[in-house]
């Protein structure tokens, strides 16, 4: 029997016996904390499950985790990850990368993963700064940043990871927060049971090198500044007294005492068309930032379509030898 099976797991049977080395206050402990928690609600074995990172400190996750896991190399995380999900298909997989790891040298594994539709559970651990190599600008550091790196401020445009992942075809695209504990723990959960390559890009605070970079959705006005999406529901915040309403393909906070319900935008996550308006709000000080599921459709994965391939080919030939492979075709003899 399994183990899932024959024990209920718990919370402490997905913490690992390794000294977590973050420093204290990062919003990394958040994250891991729900990672810990949700794992055993799946009702999967700890062999089951593989946490695949690449390097920066949200790169440390695997060692933390009670899990199988590989902390490969930087911005290759998405790589490794598709070589374990080919090779073992009933895995649950998961990719833990940063704005840094992930977006920079890493962008082209990212995309191709999600533009392939690889089953992986990709969570970003976005902080809008290089945090492990002491505080230089990232890849989604806003246009003025002064780092170590930028000490007159950086001159490069940000990159919209909503926007990138749905430009590369993803299937399921997704934001939350650290803080936001009960909405990072259903996203995990949206994830987990989507059927092909998942991206959840977390807001996560970096309290040495860019502390209170989120603190207009994490504080005391959080929910003015911030908008739920929920599947099928109108577009209300700040307590449903402001709400969202489509200009063309433009969005404009209106005041619910001037207006009805009815004119209110209704969010639709399997509409690629809004997904790509709503991933645009990002950042934008006119509008509330979008948190939740902004895009989810069903499609054939990478994966079980190369395994279906496989298979076919076994029926139409049988299974091959290695030996016979080489020996096969065109060959030459070199004295």
């Amino acid at each position: 029997m399994s183990e899932s099976q024959t024990t209920q797991l718990t919370k402490k049977d997905f913490v690992s016996d390794q000294a977590v080395r973050w420093c204290p206050g990062c919003g990394d402990y958040a994250i891991l904390a729900q990672a810990q928690k949700q794992m055993p609600t799946f009702g999967r074995k700890r062999e089951d499950i593989v946490f695949v990172s690449g390097i920066g400190c949200s790169s440390r996750f695997p060692y933390y985790m009670n899990t199988y896991g590989f902390h490969s190399i930087h911005g290759r995380a998405p790589a490794v990850a598709t070589g374990v999900k080919i090779a073992n298909p009933d895995l649950s997989v998961w990719v833990v990368t940063g704005d840094g790891d992930g977006l920079s040298i890493g962008g082209n594994h990212f995309m191709h993963a999600l533009r392939r539709n690889m089953d992986l559970n990709i969570l970003m651990f976005n902080n809008r700064i290089y945090g492990l190599t002491k505080g230089q600008y990232s890849p989604t550091s806003e246009v003025g940043k002064v780092t170590k790196a930028t000490p007159y401020g950086s001159i490069d445009n940000p990159l919209n990871p909503p926007s990138l992942a749905l430009g590369a075809q993803a299937t399921f695209v997704a934001r939350t927060i650290d803080r936001w504990q009960k909405h990072l723990a259903e996203m995990m959960e949206r994830s987990y049971n989507h059927d092909g390559g998942s991206f959840v890009e977390i807001y996560q605070n970096c309290n040495i090198f860019n502390d209170n970079a989120f603190e207009e959705y994490t504080g005391s006005e959080k929910l003015d500044n911030v908008i739920e999406l929920k599947n099928g529901q109108p577009m209300l915040f700040a307590k449903e007294t402001k709400g969202l309403k489509l200009e063309g393909a433009k969005a404009k906070v209106v005041d619910m005492e001037k207006h009805s319900v009815d004119e209110i935008l209704v969010h639709d996550e399997t509409d690629l068309e809004l997904a790509h308006i709503i991933a645009n709000w990002t950042s934008n000080p006119d509008l509330p930032e979008p948190i939740g599921v902004i895009y989810s459709i069903d499609k054939p994965t990478y994966n079980q379509d190369m395994v279906d391939q496989i298979s076919l080919a076994k029926e139409k030939k049988g299974v091959g030898k290695v030996q016979d492979l080489l020996n096969a075709g065109d060959t030459w003899k070199v004295d």
